[in-house]
């Protein structure tokens, strides 16, 4: 996507993410018994697809889906960005 009128910050990013999908995440990973860390593969992948969604609905351009590092969460440190 070039020349999108409007985009979603990453900060705005990662607040639907923890909001929408950290919890499933979170379950799958205690269902999986990693209470005691994180599958950080899962969570990485998880923000991967999700920031490839964005840019195919238009919501983030080319450029920040290329550009974009990872939350927090990803590396293991809660659920914060």
């Amino acid at each position: 996507m070039k020349n999108l009128k409007t985009v979603m910050t990453w900060r705005q990013a990662i607040t639907a993410f923890l909001e929408c999908y950290a919890p499933g995440i979170v379950q799958k990973e205690q269902e999986h018994g990693y209470s005691a860390y994180a599958d950080l593969p899962m969570r990485r992948e998880a923000w991967s697809n999700y920031v490839d969604f964005l840019c195919k609905n238009g919501e983030i351009s080319d450029w920040q889906q290329a550009n974009w590092s990872q939350p927090t969460f990803c590396d293991g440190y809660g659920c914060n960005s």
